[in-house]
């Protein structure tokens, strides 16, 4: 080919030819998954550096850390989006002036063998729980940590059905003391062990079921339904809370979700906006880190028709 056919530069040296971007839906697929990911991931560095900020003695090397930290998974999803980009066979042109750097260089940077080898083997941050939390200042509910509203969910299923905590060590063939310690949360709970307090005192284990695998840092089964999994998680919370009446919870959330809300997100049908689960995780004392997952589970199952759940 004759190099009068190619583009110029300015100084009149030929350019060599861009090729079309590859389209790869599938690429895309995973680098959508990906981002989300990382959104939630940069929520959770946030929350600590904010955390850290605003506690007087935190050294600047742990803010430093925190900043470094976000820093670096922001430069890791901007690769992400510059890899679906030329996934979904859009122009590298359209990003660089936002990323401020040329195209060339996005392409050389952000090429998608190496961001995939990245996704493969990067480490996912855990939210950070404060020792001792404090309480907000605004009256917001503080969250606490899985094991606690397991524990207090299971405490009030004891007190409700009168097993007293001898009954239940003899089944659970352990000491008194330690059953104490289990309700107590400063212990560890099974799911045997769980399974058989609820058992004992009358109640379905797979109500349970999820703020138990919370608590573990057990990932669902494929098994369940991811949306019916969502409501048995909140309404675990809710239980756990001593079940609060709807306008108990409309105004510890300042009347920002509407009774109709409260009542998808614990009855259904399908899955609510992720506001109100935000606003009611916080309200029923859990943490975001843990329901942000939930529900994006289950509003990919609806959205792909995946559930047996009613919608």
């Amino acid at each position: 080919m004759s190099t009068r056919s190619l583009p110029q530069t300015a100084d009149g040296t030929p350019r060599p030819a861009r090729s079309v971007p590859s389209v790869s839906p599938a690429r895309a697929t995973r680098c959508t998954e990906a981002l989300r990911d990382f959104a939630e991931d940069c929520a959770v560095v946030s929350e600590a550096l904010l955390s850290s900020a605003y506690g007087a003695a935190a050294p600047n090397t742990e803010l430093l850390q925190r900043l470094v930290s976000l820093r670096d998974l922001v430069d890791e999803a901007i690769g992400v989006v510059v890899v679906r980009q030329r996934a979904q066979g859009k122009p590298l042109a359209e990003l660089a002036p936002i990323a401020r750097i040329t195209e060339d260089r996005l392409r050389r940077k952000y090429d998608p063998p190496s961001v995939d080898h990245a996704l493969t083997i990067r480490h996912r941050p855990k939210p950070v729980t404060p020792a001792q939390p404090a309480a907000a200042a605004d009256g917001t509910p503080t969250p606490s940590r899985p094991s606690r509203r397991l524990a207090a969910a299971l405490t009030r299923m004891r007190n409700s059905s009168n097993r007293r905590q001898r009954e239940l060590a003899q089944q659970m063939g352990v000491d008194e003391s330690y059953v104490s310690r289990l309700l107590s949360g400063q212990r560890d709970l099974s799911w045997k062990h769980v399974r058989t307090i609820c058992e004992m005192c009358g109640t379905d284990p797979k109500r349970m079921k999820p703020l138990w695998e919370a608590a573990a840092d057990v990932q669902p089964s494929n098994a369940d339904d991811p949306v019916q999994y969502l409501r048995t998680y909140l309404q675990g919370l809710h239980y756990a809370l001593n079940s609060p009446d709807a306008e108990g919870i409309l105004a510890a959330t300042q009347y920002t979700i509407s009774a109709d809300d409260l009542d998808r997100a614990l009855h259904g049908p399908g899955v609510p906006e992720w506001s109100v689960v935000d606003r009611l995780t916080v309200v029923l004392q859990s943490r975001t880190a843990v329901t942000r997952p939930l529900w994006r589970r289950a509003q990919a199952a609806a959205e792909n028709g995946l559930t047996t759940a009613a919608s």
